[in-house]
């Protein structure tokens, strides 16, 4: 049996990263396992659907490296992979099942399913159209009564399933209610539809949040009225914001695209998610797509909640931005540092190869940077460095001979500048680390930057570099 996942996302917003996380799965246990990764839309509840959410999901999973063997936008050959578009296949096996005793057409109005409401307001119905005799039914679909149909749970028993997360798992039929299955315009909800595209895509293997646990037995009862086989469960614990909390929109920072556009990448993004949940046999943490491919297991799969945790993904992504060679990092960096204060008035390879070790996620970029652009008066004590033995009377003397020093080069570039300050600290007596330090200060106004004073020299050219240490001079002498 060859093994085909699917992930049906519904188009209500964006991709939230629990449901990034459920493509994720699906996607490595259908790689590992030598399998199809199919993607369906699952647009039935049109009263929830946003403009433009579908092309979020498809730009969502390639961005994160998830590319489907089957989907709307590629096609395969089980469409269509859009529930709207299947509406006369969902209508023709909802009466193939009111015939198998497992559905009934409902006739009920609003205003009778009001008055089935409990203290607590929730409604439960009671089966009332299930009594209905055959000519009672056929007259009200002259008539054109509207109606929707419900799916016959019986009131006792017991549905049992086997989950390869979570074992067994049993739940009293009275515990459900005889959900709707067509809506009065025609088209499924979920409790259908799921069923009947996973049986006829061939899904061999059902993967999807722990919240579904309960209601499986529902589904089931319909694959077996049907008499077709029922797929493997593959339930996944809850994300959480902490110990009481599911991760959510409400929240802050539960999609997909707020932590890209935060400046997270896409692939340390998936290879956090991956983590939430499942820990690879080897502990392993950053890992890349084919890595995780090889290392997926059910086996690691955890039954309890995961906490979604904001600095370690920081951290990860920081290992992300590290392992970059510079050309990769300078690509991901410019749009930020375009971004900031300083723009394009620099050479912007010069700064990029500075703060790939200094930023964990690129939207820090600009508060790293816009000293750059922003040097006015600062406080002298920054002159003083303890080690160094570095204070501002020993600043007074030292940037005039900095700027002399800078004044003299012709060729403004790395080792010409880092030569002509190390010698100018030799010749007057001084370490070469009190001479840099205080050219950095003298340069910036910052105690400290990325990349020392040589690099921001370099950066800011001759002609403002000397600018900024007359301008220091000047505050010195004040």
């Amino acid at each position: 049996m060859k093994v085909r996942t699917r992930f049906a996302p519904s188009p209500t917003g964006f991709m939230h990263l629990g449901g990034m996380r459920t493509a994720l799965y699906c996607y490595l246990y259908a790689r590992k396992n030598g399998g199809d990764f199919i993607l369906r839309i699952e647009d039935t509840d049109q009263e929830r659907f946003v403009e433009g959410a579908t092309e979020v999901i498809y730009s969502s999973l390639k961005e994160g490296g998830m590319t489907y063997d089957e989907g709307p936008d590629v096609g395969g050959n089980y469409g269509p992979y859009i529930q709207s578009q299947r509406k006369e296949i969902y209508q023709k096996y909802a009466k193939e099942l009111i015939e198998k005793g497992g559905a009934y057409y409902c006739f009920c109005t609003k205003e009778r399913l009001e008055t089935l409401k409990d203290d607590l307001g929730n409604t439960r119905y009671d089966k009332h159209c299930l009594n209905l005799s055959k000519e009672e039914i056929e007259q009200k679909l002259r008539d054109g009564v509207p109606y929707v149909i419900r799916q016959n749970i019986p009131k006792v028993g017991v549905g049992t399933y086997e989950d390869a997360v979570y074992g067994t798992i049993s739940v009293d039929f009275s515990e459900l209610e005889d959900n709707i299955l067509i809506k009065t315009d025609g088209l499924p909800t979920y409790n259908f539809a799921n069923v009947i595209d996973d049986h006829l895509m061939g899904i061999t293997h059902v993967i999807r949040g722990s919240e579904y646990l309960s209601s499986t037995p529902k589904y089931n009862l319909m694959y077996d009225a049907f008499g077709w086989e029922r797929p493997c469960y593959i339930h996944l614990p809850p994300i959480m914001k902490d110990a009481t909390r599911k991760l959510s929109k409400r929240y802050g920072d539960a999609n997909f695209d707020d932590f890209v556009k935060k400046g997270y990448l896409p692939q340390a993004i998936v290879n956090y998610i991956a983590l939430l949940g499942w820990c690879p046999k080897d502990n392993s943490e950053k890992m890349t797509m084919d890595e995780m491919i090889e290392k997926f297991s059910l086996d690691g799969v955890s039954k309890s909640p995961a906490i979604f945790d904001d600095v370690k993904l920081r951290w990860l992504n920081g290992e992300y931005l590290k392992a970059m060679t510079d050309e990769e990092f300078y690509n991901v960096a410019k749009p930020y540092i375009e971004a900031s204060k300083v723009g394009t008035k620099y050479d912007n390879r010069l700064i990029a190869p500075l703060l790939k070790t200094r930023v964990e996620i690129l939207s820090e970029i600009p508060d790293k940077i816009n000293f750059l652009e922003e040097f006015e008066e600062y406080s002298l004590d920054l002159y003083y460095h303890k080690k160094m033995k570095t204070d501002k009377e020993m600043a007074k003397v030292v940037v005039p001979l900095i700027y002399k020093t800078l004044e003299s080069i012709d060729t403004f570039d790395h080792d010409t500048i880092y030569t002509s300050l190390s010698n100018c600290a030799q010749e007057n007596g001084y370490k070469s680390g009190q001479v840099l330090g205080i050219a950095r200060v003298a340069l910036s106004g910052k105690e400290v930057t990325p990349g020392g004073s040589v690099e921001l020299a370099q950066i800011l050219g001759k002609q403002e570099s000397l600018r900024r240490l007359q301008f220091s001079m000047d505050l010195l002498n004040k």
